[in-house]
């Protein structure tokens, strides 16, 4: 009995020092999805401006990558192969046009906690720094 209970000890130890490792390479995975995801619709809208000659407003926002606005007749999409995703947290993405700062569009995620601002999981991410 003793025995078995310094080997659950032990394996708790193993434990205790492998899972906050696991744990932060899945939260930096979902940052990496998330940039690929902007990235991807980045793409999307550089193919629905060839073809429109102006990307979508704010107010069609990233469906009109998937389903044609009715005001659009140059529109030769899907520009996406399945629909839009949201954040690898759960949360829709944030889709401006015109962006920020002379930019064409900004693309964001509020990060793991959904709130603007924060740090680390939390942090925002914006289609503007995804160049890297």
């Amino acid at each position: 009995m003793l025995e078995l209970l310094v080997v659950m000890v032990i394996i708790g130890l193993l434990a205790s020092f492998v899972a906050p490792k696991f744990f932060s390479q899945v939260g930096k995975s979902e940052i990496k999805t998330a940039r690929a995801q902007m990235d991807a619709f980045g793409k999307a809208l550089d193919t629905y401006r060839l073809d429109v000659g102006r990307y979508p407003s704010t107010a069609l926002g990233l469906k009109a990558l998937v389903d044609r606005p009715e005001s659009e007749p140059k529109w030769s999409g899907p520009y996406l192969q399945k629909s839009i995703p949201t954040d690898p947290w759960g949360q829709a993405y944030v889709y401006q046009s015109p962006g920020a700062q002379g930019r064409d569009y900004d693309i964001q995620s509020m990060g793991k906690d959904g709130q603007p601002g924060g740090d680390g999981e939390n942090a925002d991410l914006h289609s503007w720094e995804n160049v890297r």
